[in-house]
């Protein structure tokens, strides 16, 4: 059963709520980040990514950066910016992107979930982004950005979501992006109850995006009982800020890959050795973007190829079975030399929300040559999960991005 509780929630104010949503911490990097502060100082990236407060010569990781994240909590709260609720409450957050619509649950899930496998994961973490996380919801004393859960949908969890968005939304504002994002509080004594009750028939809820917020605010959790052996379980410590989301509503879009160099392979050659694993189709200038699995789209020295692996290569394994699996063990690692995709330099990964125009103008700058996916499915997500297994590294491209700074759950009872 999945534990997923109402909690006292630190929000915007109505008028502000357009303008402290932000998109998560890791989608921009430093220069970006500092870009979207300057021009907006009620962005959540304020806090989210404070090195922007401060001159490049101050290290990302420094302690003042963390302190200054703290500082700006604070002072957003003594302005009225953000308010906190005087009672616990479920919230209801639908987002529309072209057209098609999410609407999922903000709770708090368990770390004791988390630690016995009911909250399923499918990548492995870095240490170093953990860390930096680990500092900031340390520091601040307060989950800042919501990790995105996913569940298979249940009747009874969807007729009650459905029964509250028929009420007036408590936001209601359409980003720059063009997303739109709803937001309804449920703090009904006969609802709250209900939506705890659901999900004790949920077996499993799995971590679509956001692996390393989750698992720093469990080991912030777990550092929290060390300190408060008296500690009864209840405590906001004990959990972590959480959207969940039926799996039926789900659009995983693919993550792209691009390569620097040909392995020391001149392109006729390199092309041999593809066709050794692959059906190689040229399509001259017309884009190649996959429509089924084990189907690759390759762009190199301005033409696009499909290549469609051949049979004998194919397999059942949920991992090995991937596409990006397949791309990986039988034409990056063999032929191109991209042993460890983790750490080579050699090889970059492009979100799909970018487009295949995207890969064209990285081989045009730094790159040589590119791959265009099928994505990944949501069901392929659950059996790697389900065995106990990862998938590899940008495996999965979720759209819309949950933004940041519209739920914050302090650590400490308000």
């Amino acid at each position: 059963m999945a534990i997923v509780k109402p909690f006292q929630c630190v929000r915007p104010d109505e008028i502000s709520a357009h303008l402290v949503a932000a998109l998560p911490y890791d989608v921009y990097n430093r220069k970006e980040a500092c870009e979207i502060t300057a021009s907006n100082p009620k962005s959540f990236l304020n806090i989210d990514r404070p090195e922007t407060q401060f001159s490049d010569d101050v290290d990302t990781y420094d302690s003042r950066v963390y302190e200054k994240a703290r500082e700006l909590l604070n002072a957003w709260i003594s302005d009225g910016t953000l308010i906190k609720d005087s009672t616990k409450a479920y919230y209801i957050y639908e987002l529309i992107m072209d057209g098609r619509g999410q609407t999922g649950i903000v709770a708090c899930s368990s770390i004791d979930d988390y630690a016995q496998g009911i909250i399923k994961k499918h990548e492995n973490t870095r240490e170093e982004k953990e860390l930096d996380r680990i500092c900031h919801v340390d520091r601040t004393d307060a989950q800042t950005g919501p990790i995105f859960l996913a569940y298979r949908s249940k009747e009874d969890i969807n007729g009650i979501v459905t029964r509250v968005i028929g009420t007036k939304p408590l936001y209601d504002f359409t980003a720059e992006d063009g997303v739109s994002h709803k937001i309804w509080q449920v703090t009904d004594e006969k609802t709250v109850g209900e939506i705890e009750e659901a999900f004790v028939g949920v077996p499993a809820t799995y971590i679509a995006d956001g692996h390393h917020r989750a698992a720093s605010a469990v080991k912030v959790g777990l550092k929290r009982r060390e300190e408060n052996p008296g500690y009864t379980g209840e405590e906001p410590f004990n959990y972590f800020l959480s959207v969940l989301f039926p799996d039926e509503q789900l659009m995983i879009m693919p993550y792209n890959r691009v390569v620097k160099d040909l392995n020391g392979f001149s392109q006729e050659e390199y092309l041999k050795k593809v066709e050794e694993t692959f059906l190689v189709e040229a399509l001259g200038g017309e884009a190649c973007s996959p429509v089924q699995k084990a189907t690759f789209g390759m762009y190199l020295n301005k033409k696009w190829y499909r290549l469609t692996i051949k049979d004998s290569f194919l397999t059942k394994d949920p991992v090995k079975g991937l596409d990006v699996s397949l791309l990986q063990d039988q034409l990056l690692d063999p032929i191109l030399g991209v042993k460890d995709p983790r750490v080579d330099k050699r090889v970059d990964f492009i979100g799909g929300i970018r487009g295949l125009k995207e890969l064209e103008k990285r081989c045009s700058e730094d790159m040589t040559v590119a791959f265009s996916m099928y994505p990944t499915s949501i069901e392929e997500l659950f059996q790697v999960a389900d065995a106990g297994l990862l998938m590899p590294p940008k495996s999965t491209w979720f759209e819309p991005k949950l933004r940041s700074g519209l739920f914050i759950h302090p650590l400490s009872a308000i």
